[in-house]
């Protein structure tokens, strides 16, 4: 009987510390003192058309080669289906991500690349998102649900990252973000919470102070380098025929080099600055523009980030811009467990 009395005594206090260690966890991370978290974007949910399970081997590549941090940008259309419901498989599948993230020690930043009335590959679709409150509401609802599943997840682990790439005016967007915080917080007010920078995640937004975010930008400029012969960026780009060099001189005659990078981010180096988390998002350069010229310019933009200590996810880990199987036709590949890895590229990024 004392060895059981012994044993639930014993049992109490792990229980209780480790529930404290658990709100410490979740407590020693906030809006304003983010890690210098370093990663990729993985895209299985991005489109409800082609909407694929996570993969954990994913997750084991991105730790073992010393990363720690994966964003998930996904189509609520994956999982909302009709008068509130939701698709069990897709948010099981989501469950399987956030675990694996645990399992291997990665910080998972859930984001909703395309939202209730908008999708930054149509941002004048309609009804908006911006304008009008039952889209507003749904899109609310979503975050209500992620909030209410994951609640008791650690910030360290989890953070919520409203809405991808918002194009429209900062009272609009500040509105938005405004009513689904305070949705959040009503259920876990402890949730690490994220707005990508306005004008397709490029601005700040002074005006979120307020609601204690962090902000997430972009590493995509100059557009001509990292999306030289994309067609969905506009034809100046898709019908583009010369290739970039780095540095870059643009038609208005700016040179575009390390130190234009560095004052591109100033606007995001103040915030961090002032006491607000950043981090930079989606970074990356796609296939066509030449190799040599791609790692200039990713060298570019992480030294000016390591300098500032501001973290970074590049799109994508696995695809055009990725470090496997982007099928670029001027890289020799090594094959790395049946993908097709950029090996300069990737020790590119170790580096910083």
């Amino acid at each position: 009987m004392k060895r059981i009395d012994l044993k639930i005594g014993v049992w109490w206090i792990l229980l209780f510390f480790g529930g404290l260690s658990v709100s410490t966890a979740q407590n020693d991370i906030s809006y304003n003192t983010l890690p210098r978290w370093r990663g990729f974007n993985l895209l299985e949910k991005i489109d409800a058309k082609n909407n694929q399970p996570f993969k954990e081997k994913d997750f084991l590549l991105i730790n073992r080669l010393g990363f720690n941090f994966v964003r998930l940008p996904m189509s609520y259309e994956c999982w909302f289906r009709a008068d509130n419901n939701y698709d069990q498989k897709t948010l099981l599948e989501i469950d399987e991500a956030i675990k694996w993230g645990e399992k291997y020690q990665i910080h998972i930043s859930l984001n909703i690349h395309k939202a209730p009335g908008y999708w930054v590959n149509t941002p004048e679709r309609k009804p908006n998102l911006f304008d009008d409150d039952a889209m507003l509401s749904r899109f609310v609802e979503q975050w209500v649900m992620f909030a209410k599943r994951y609640k008791g997840i650690t910030s360290r682990a989890l953070s919520f990252d409203l809405l991808n790439e918002p194009i429209t005016t900062d009272e609009k967007y500040i509105r938005m973000v405004k009513a689904a915080v305070k949705a959040i917080r009503e259920i876990d007010s402890d949730r690490l919470i994220i707005a990508d920078g306005n004008g397709c995640g490029r601005n700040i937004v002074k005006g979120l102070a307020p609601l204690k975010v962090a902000q997430s930008g972009r590493g995509y400029d100059p557009l001509y380098v990292t999306h030289y012969k994309c067609p969905w960026v506009g034809e100046e780009y898709g019908n583009a025929t010369v290739p970039p060099t780095w540095p870059y001189v643009d038609k208005q005659g700016k040179v575009w080099d390390v130190k234009a990078i560095e004052e591109m981010y100033r606007p995001w180096i103040e915030l961090k600055n002032s006491g607000v988390g950043v981090h930079i998002g989606e970074m990356g350069v796609n296939k066509f523009t030449p190799h040599d010229v791609t790692l200039k310019y990713i060298e570019s933009v992480l030294s000016v980030l390591k300098k500032h200590d501001i973290g970074f996810a590049f799109w994508d880990l696995r695809g055009g811009s990725g470090i496997f199987n982007s099928r670029r036709e001027d890289v020799e590949y090594e094959d790395y467990e049946g993908l097709m890895l950029d090996r300069k590229m990737l020790e590119l990024i170790q580096r910083y």
